[in-house]
């Protein structure tokens, strides 16, 4: 049976009753789902359903909107790709801030608007490479402009964490991969390489293949394991004498 979707094990008690009650829909509540956006990028805990009720409250009330919160829930949720809570939490922004040069809106938008429009503007790049799976062309971007490292500032162990994800999905598709390129999908060389190859993922270096550098080899899993399939129609005579008698029959 899969995970409930407003299931998070790390979320304070406190938070989980705001939640469960009409007190998610409460203004006053918004400074304690900021401090909790705050906890969860400095303990690397995540809660999707608290950090949407967060941009709903600001949705509801534009004026109690902040953008470091804002920008920090949209980072944890790239953290969890390919999952796709960076697109719940871009569906409850407003428009003016997802396309700001495309804003139609006849009001003025408020003080501080416009960085936050360019910052998640940042943001979905990032998460476009992700969803090609350019993880090369992520670091890349990632490493192209200083506005992606004070975004990602205020996440603790932010590159760690999308190395750890990337690995993940490399072992739900791949049974081997030469280690030049695996090493441009995690941004990583030389010895920190291998020891997070070896030691964080546990899978394995054959140098004898794959030429200059060898391949990295994933251990059969669930996911990557390839296997063949056997289809059988159980189909009853009868059935068939349905569709004959059917064909002869004159219509009324």
């Amino acid at each position: 049976m899969g995970i409930a979707f407003d299931f998070a094990p790390d979320r304070p008690e406190n938070i989980d009753t705001i939640l469960n009650g009409l007190d998610r829909y409460n203004p006053e509540t918004t400074t304690v789902f900021q401090d909790y956006v705050t906890q969860q990028c400095e303990d690397r805990t995540y809660d999707c359903y608290a950090n949407l009720a967060l941009l709903k409250l600001y949705q509801f009330n534009p004026h109690l909107t902040r953008d470091e919160p804002t920008t920090n829930i949209l980072v944890k949720a790239l953290t969890v790709f390919p999952s796709p809570d960076f697109s719940l939490c871009l569906h409850l922004l407003p428009p003016h801030i997802l396309s700001p040069a495309l804003s139609t809106s006849s009001s003025l938008p408020a003080a501080g608007d416009a960085p936050l429009g360019e910052a998640v503007q940042k943001l979905t790049t990032l998460n476009t490479l992700l969803s090609q799976a350019n993880y090369k062309g992520f670091w890349t971007t990632l490493d192209s402009d200083d506005l992606y490292a004070d975004l990602i500032a205020d996440v603790s162990g932010f590159e760690e964490l999308m190395r750890v994800r990337i690995a993940v999905t490399v072992g739900q598709s791949c049974r081997e991969v030469e280690r030049r390129v695996l090493e441009g999908w995690l941004s990583l060389t030389g010895s920190d390489f291998e020891r997070f190859v070896l030691d964080i993922c546990g899978w394995g270096i054959d140098n004898t293949v794959g030429g200059k550098g060898g391949v990295v080899v994933v251990p059969v899993n669930k996911e990557n394991e390839a296997k063949g399939t056997v289809v059988r129609e159980n189909v009853q005579f009868d059935q068939f004498a349905r569709i004959i008698k059917r064909a002869y029959e004159q219509p009324a």
